[in-house]
């Protein structure tokens, strides 16, 4: 089997899989209570099964156990560190469905299972800043540390971004299939598989989530999601200087990350702890500004979509494409606000 006929083969059984188990994964939130109630920060109206991402996880493990057998290069090392990571997050989330876990414990337990992952030799060697030389400033033994910081974030990222119906598994979906064409660029199999069989896991997801939503992924998906996300970012970096860089990493993942760092700035501003809830994410501002959760949903998809295909454009040092997406993104925003104001002031009059 050549590479394009398992990328597309990885893909389409990730999808199945995940959309068979997502009723299997509703049944099991419902026999073990982890049923997400209507809170006053929260979207939904009514309870519902939030551990959906029991079928992400089934439709990315059992694709990546069938097709990796396909691939007959591989350092079994990270493989095994990666998978480790990874049932470590899925299990904690599994738990913290059920039990609402301490931001203490969990947070102790997701640096666990990065260390894993970077001590199987997943890890970021180096920083490098497109379009000023791209020399790579080697991080020695600091490689280690920020690549935990790395994954533990990015791992968090994506839990705060969802809060509303799709927005986690869509944004997911297209960060995705964005690094995987960034993989594709640096030539490394495994990391254009693991991007495959995620985009497909999330997709197959979706119909069951996108609003109005039957069920949520949960921290077993969020989770999960983003821990998978932080890795694969990383997977490209080890194999060229140039083509990916920390910074592409952050572009194509930007949502998240610009989302939960302006998320820390400010509740440290108000003094409030960082992990305290609050309405003030992005998709949250939408809403109260009048959008309806499948707009405000599409709008934050075409802002990572922006994002992902930024970071492809700075992987090709391609500074005009750059320049003309958030041209486009601009004007995009500008009329779309243009309508949803002169459409909130019809439902005044």
């Amino acid at each position: 089997m050549n590479f394009a006929s398992l990328y597309i083969m990885a893909f389409v059984l990730a999808f199945l899989i995940s959309f068979a188990m997502t009723p299997v994964a509703k049944k099991v939130a419902f026999k073990v209570g982890a049923i997400a109630n209507p809170r006053k920060r929260d979207m939904h109206s009514k309870p519902i099964p939030r551990m959906g991402g029991i079928a992400i996880v089934a439709g990315f493990m059992i694709t990546l156990f069938i097709s990796i057998q396909f691939i007959t290069v591989l350092d079994w090392k990270q493989v095994i560190g990666i998978t480790s990571g990874a049932l470590i997050i899925f299990l904690l989330g599994f738990f913290d469905d059920i039990y609402e876990l301490s931001a203490k414990l969990k947070f102790l337990i997701q640096i666990l299972a990065a260390t894993i992952v970077a001590l199987s030799g997943v890890s970021i060697p180096f920083i490098s800043i497109p379009f000023i030389g791209n020399a790579p400033m080697f991080l020695d033994m600091l490689s280690i540390p920020i690549t935990v910081i790395w994954i533990v974030g990015i791992t968090n990222a994506v839990n705060f971004i969802d809060g509303l119906d799709g927005l986690a598994a869509g944004v997911s979906s297209i960060a995705s299939l964005c690094l995987m064409v960034l993989s594709i660029y640096s030539g490394y199999p495994i990391a254009i598989l693991l991007t495959t069989i995620l985009a497909g896991s999330c997709l197959g997801f979706l119909p069951y989530n996108f609003n109005p939503a039957s069920i949520f992924m949960g921290d077993t998906g969020s989770t999960f999601l983003g821990f998978i996300l932080a890795v694969t970012s990383i997977l490209g970096l080890l194999k060229s200087y140039t083509i990916v860089t920390i910074v592409v990493a952050v572009l194509v993942l930007g949502l998240p990350v610009f989302d939960t760092a302006f998320a820390i700035i400010r509740r440290l501003l108000a003094g409030k702890p960082i992990t305290a809830p609050d309405r003030g994410h992005l998709h949250h501002r939408l809403v109260d500004r009048g959008y309806s959760q499948k707009q405000a949903v599409i709008t934050l998809y075409a802002i990572s979509g922006v994002f992902g295909l930024s970071a492809i454009a700075v992987a090709n040092h391609d500074f005009r494409f750059i320049v003309a997406i958030f041209i486009i993104m601009g004007l995009l925003l500008y009329f779309n606000l243009k309508i949803m104001s002169s459409h909130n002031d019809n439902k005044k009059d």
